[in-house]
């Protein structure tokens, strides 16, 4: 038996709306617990709440860097899903803005990609817990997409 090309198993999740399969490849996504929800051409990814990412236990809030973490690979994700590239992008820098503490929560992700060309992708990545309009943070993260 074969192992599926990475192509393969995009187009599998693409049709059968699950992309644990894509997630469990990236072991630092598969660690957070990201799962990943197709809205029609729109895709939200959610870290679930999790006690072993809260950073300040007064609050209690999540740990900054799991927010950035999620952050950038939910912009990994998303690149890897919709730019029909057959190989894992790879992150060349990464800048975000924290808002406002990211409480204990589910916390949610949406990306856009304001430009790709044949060797960078910029992508803008908004966070947000309970409501959209109130993100936690966003990010700008840049990466290298050809196989050279």
């Amino acid at each position: 038996m074969t192992t599926p090309s990475l192509d393969e198993l995009v187009r599998d999740a693409h049709a059968r709306n699950d992309y644990s399969q894509l997630i469990d490849l990236i072991p630092y996504a598969r660690l957070l617990g990201i799962e990943c929800l197709r809205l029609g051409d729109d895709m939200v990814l959610r870290l679930p709440a999790n006690r072993d990412t809260i950073g300040n236990p007064m609050l209690p809030a999540i740990h900054g860097g799991v927010i950035a973490g999620f952050m950038e690979q939910a912009a990994l994700l998303h690149l890897l899903m919709f730019m029909g590239s057959p190989h894992f992008p790879k992150i060349i820098d990464f800048s975000i803005d924290y808002l406002r503490a990211g409480h204990y929560r589910d916390t949610y992700a949406q990306c856009q990609v304001w430009r790709q060309g044949r060797r960078v992708a910029n992508v803008a990545i908004t966070a947000w817990q309970t409501n959209q309009t109130e993100p936690i943070a966003t990010a700008r993260a840049h990466f290298k997409v050809d196989e050279a």
